[in-house]
């Protein structure tokens, strides 16, 4: 995927060998979202709620966790939200500043999933570190939709 510094979302498809019910319980449990995703969650996710704790992934270990959940509709889409500081934090957003991440769940004919990681919000970063925050991010969620995988496939 190639990056510009003009687009505001990233977006990672990836299929997935196992069923979507297994992969919703996955990506919206705390528990089970927190040991593919690496973080330690304080609560489970509810809609209109926020989410605290703190990132376990070596390196980022000081990183604390924020997010709104936004939307669940069961087995189709799972939706928070996460200030751009998150990403940033040297830079002061507005108070209303979010960066918004989906998963979108679609069974294959396989008997599979193909989840859809959508993250948008980045025209909110000043163009001199938005493409730092575009590239930064598609390698993460590259990195988080293996992750997944190798949670709901074993």
């Amino acid at each position: 995927m190639s990056i510009h510094k003009d687009q505001d979302r990233i977006e990672k498809v990836v299929e997935l060998a196992a069923p979507v019910a297994r992969v919703w319980r996955a990506i919206t449990d705390h528990n089970e979202f927190g040991e593919w995703f690496r973080v330690r969650l304080d609560s489970p996710f509810k809609v209109g709620e926020t989410t605290t704790g703190n990132i376990t992934y070596p390196g980022h270990e000081h990183v604390e966790w924020v997010s709104v959940t936004e939307q669940m509709v069961h087995e189709s889409l799972f939706a928070f939200s996460w200030p751009p500081s998150a990403v940033d934090p040297d830079t002061e957003y507005d108070a209303d500043a979010k960066v918004r991440v989906e998963f979108r769940l679609e069974p294959t004919e396989q008997g599979g999933t193909r989840l859809t990681i959508t993250e948008s919000g980045f025209l909110q970063f000043p163009e001199s570190k938005r493409l730092e925050a575009l590239r930064s991010n598609t390698e993460g969620w590259d990195i988080q939709a293996k992750h997944v995988a190798a949670h709901v496939e074993r």
